[in-house]
C-alpha cells in the first residue's frame, strides 16, 4: 500500500523543477551570440583605411592599438567567444578611426609647414633680387635730363617751305601750278 506523505510530493516537485531549471540553463548556454563577421569586417576596413592615411608615419600609437584589439577580437573569435569578440572589434575600429583622423591631420600640418618653407624661399628671393636691382640702379647713374635749358637751334637749318609743301612723289600740288603763287609764300623759292 502506498501512503501519501507531504514531504514525499514536495521533494518530487522539488526535483522537477531543478530538473527544469538546468535544462533552461542548458538551453541558454547554447544559444550564444551569433559571430560578430560585420564587426570584424567593419573594423578591418577601418584599419586598412588608417593605413592608407599614413598613420603608420603620423600615429603610430593609436594605429598600434587599433591593431592589437584586432588580433584580440580574431583570438577571441577563434575561441567562439563572440560577445568579446564584438567588443573588441568595436573598439578596434574606434581606434583605427581615432588613428585615421589623427593621420589626415599630420598630413595636413606637413603640407601647411612646406608651403611656408616654399613661401618663405620665394619671399627670400624676392628681397635678393630687389636688393641686386638697387644695386645696379646705383652702380650705373643714369643721365641727368635737363628739360629747362632751351634746344640748340643752329645745329641744323630748317628746310624751305617749298621743299615742305612738295609732294614725296612729285605730283603738282592742286591750285600750286601757278609760279607766282610758290613765290607769295613766305620762304618759297621763284
Amino acid at each position: 500500500m502506498y501512503f501519501f506523505s507531504p514531504s514525499a510530493a514536495l521533494a518530487r516537485r522539488m526535483r522537477a523543477a531543478a530538473t527544469m531549471l538546468a535544462l533552461t540553463l542548458a538551453v541558454a548556454g547554447c544559444a550564444t551570440a551569433p559571430p560578430p563577421n560585420d564587426a570584424m569586417n567593419l573594423a578591418q576596413y577601418q584599419l586598412q583605411a588608417a593605413r592608407d592615411a599614413g598613420a603608420a608615419d603620423y600615429a603610430p600609437v593609436d594605429l598600434g592599438f587599433a591593431q592589437d584589439k584586432f588580433q584580440q577580437a580574431q583570438e577571441a573569435m577563434a575561441a567562439r567567444k563572440f560577445a568579446d569578440a564584438a567588443n573588441l572589434a568595436e573598439e578596434s575600429g574606434a581606434d583605427a578611426e581615432l588613428a585615421r583622423v589623427k593621420a589626415r591631420l599630420g598630413a595636413a600640418r606637413a603640407e601647411m609647414q612646406g608651403k611656408l618653407q616654399e613661401n618663405t624661399r620665394l619671399r627670400s628671393e624676392g628681397e635678393q633680387l630687389a636688393a641686386r636691382q638697387q644695386q645696379m640702379e646705383q652702380a650705373i647713374p643714369a643721365p641727368a635730363a635737363d628739360y629747362s635749358a632751351p634746344l640748340p637751334v643752329g645745329d641744323m637749318p630748317a628746310p624751305s617751305a617749298s621743299v615742305l609743301s612738295a609732294p614725296v612723289d612729285g605730283t603738282p600740288i592742286p591750285g600750286n601750278d601757278d609760279p607766282a603763287a610758290a613765290s607769295s609764300i613766305p620762304g618759297g623759292q621763284p
